[in-house]
């Protein structure tokens, strides 16, 4: 291929930017990513504006996550059926009608929740199809690995400054002329897509299989190569018990007697940690260092967590939060790692269960943390996330360096390349 980014030299980030397509997706993800934010803020006030039900608001978050299991898994053939331009076009589209329906006054409230529910739920065939079409555009080497961290950098900073422009918003605009800006967002970044990315081919032609049975079973495969799923959860488990310092940070700032500002810098200090962190390892470190720090960072990540068994005062517990999002570096070795192990016409379908995956399994780690508080003291529960975590990733590490390519068996070799075979 003549843009040959895979066989390039690192560069860092400007490399990355200096590829035309990839500028328009970051501006797209920018664009939509605020939007976001803005209107899950605006609806969840809107919610309790309708209701005057606390169980209802907190509810409209709750459903930002839940169906993302249910979209990435029932819907994830979309990303390697049809052109992944008309798939993330469509999706946009979708999206930007749904929202448009959350502004009509005549929605019900029960509507407002299906309608976030159904955004939900396209979310991680849109993350998926990006993911995948990201190997396409910048091939499936460093370039790619960059472009990913930058888009996980947008995810964090987005997060603290949409909710800052969401709430500087419903001061001088009402909930539902809040959610307008969803709207439009959303139909920005489609323009921008539609015109500036090029149009591919699907990365695997339709067959006669339904597109819910080609979803199931590329979930089988992908589930069923040890490799992969040794990857997933990697990926996966370490994110189920870092969000228990989040999940928990309200009530641990009562628990220590802080005002109100403790809060906001709580819930901020993983996300300065994680984009820290990423930009260094990013910018600073060339592949191979990048490949080597993978395993002993994921296993010691979630001990900063664990100082928490003292109770500590605000300015201990942000040094170990900011430290714990720090530890999520090790993700960007990890892309490289995944992406060489799920076959070409497998992409897309990872690529959207990895994110369902993730979104569902912080879902339930934020559940579970809330659950344990209700019978451990909340500091108690913050540092048994950091040392049950450890002790989780550290068996995770061990099946990751067991799959590592040249340590298993011939027969497990063979086995996982028949797994492939099947889905051609």
């Amino acid at each position: 291929m003549s843009h040959g980014p895979a066989t390039a030299p690192p560069a860092g980030y400007r490399a990355v930017f200096a590829v035309t397509e990839f500028r328009a997706v970051f501006a797209a993800h920018l664009l939509s990513l605020l939007g976001v934010v803005v209107s899950e803020l605006a609806l969840t006030v809107l919610v309790y504006d309708l209701t005057g039900s606390p169980l209802l608001s907190a509810l409209t978050f709750a459903l930002g996550m839940l169906p993302y299991v249910i979209g990435g898994t029932l819907f994830a053939g979309v990303a390697d059926r049809y052109p992944a331009r008309r798939v993330l076009v469509v999706c946009d589209l979708v999206c930007a009608a749904c929202v448009a329906v959350m502004l009509v006054p005549a929605t019900p409230v029960a509507g407002l929740l299906a309608l976030r529910c159904l955004v939900a739920a396209i979310a991680p065939v849109f993350t998926g199809t990006r993911m995948a079409a990201l190997t396409d555009i910048l091939g499936d080497g460093d370039l790619y690995v960059l472009g990913r961290s930058l888009l996980r950098i947008v995810s964090q900073s987005a997060m603290l400054i949409g909710f800052g422009a969401g709430g500087a918003l419903l001061t001088v605009l009402s909930p539902r002329g809040a959610i307008t800006v969803t709207v439009v967002t959303f139909l920005c970044s489609a323009a921008l897509l539609r015109f500036g990315t090029r149009d591919r081919p699907a990365r695997a032609g339709s067959g006669s299989a339904t597109l819910l049975k080609e979803s199931l079973s590329g979930a089988r495969l992908i589930l069923g190569d040890r490799r992969i799923r040794a990857l997933l959860l990697l990926l996966w488990l370490p994110a189920m018990f870092v969000v228990a310092p989040e999940a928990l940070a309200a009530p641990y700032v009562a628990e220590i007697g802080a005002g109100p500002a403790a809060l906001g810098l709580l819930l901020c200090a993983m996300a300065v940690g994680h984009v820290g962190a990423e930009l260094f390892v990013g910018s600073a470190l060339r592949p191979r260092t990048r490949s080597r720090i993978v395993l002993p960072v994921a296993a010691v990540g979630l001990l900063p967590l664990v100082v928490y068994v003292v109770r500590p005062g605000l300015p201990l517990a942000l040094a170990a939060l900011a430290l714990a999002g720090m530890g999520a570096a090790y993700v960007i070795g990890l892309d490289q790692w995944f992406v060489d192990a799920v076959p070409p016409e497998l992409r897309g379908r990872a690529m959207t269960l990895l994110t369902a995956g993730l979104m569902t399994i912080q879902g339930a780690g934020m559940a579970l943390a809330g659950l344990a508080a209700e019978f451990f003291p909340v500091h108690h529960v913050v540092a048994g996330s950091g040392i049950i975590g450890t002790v989780v990733a550290l068996l995770v590490v061990a099946e990751v360096r067991r799959t590592a390519p040249g340590q298993m068996s011939d027969t497990e070799r063979r086995d996982g390349a028949d797994r492939h075979m099947t889905s051609r």
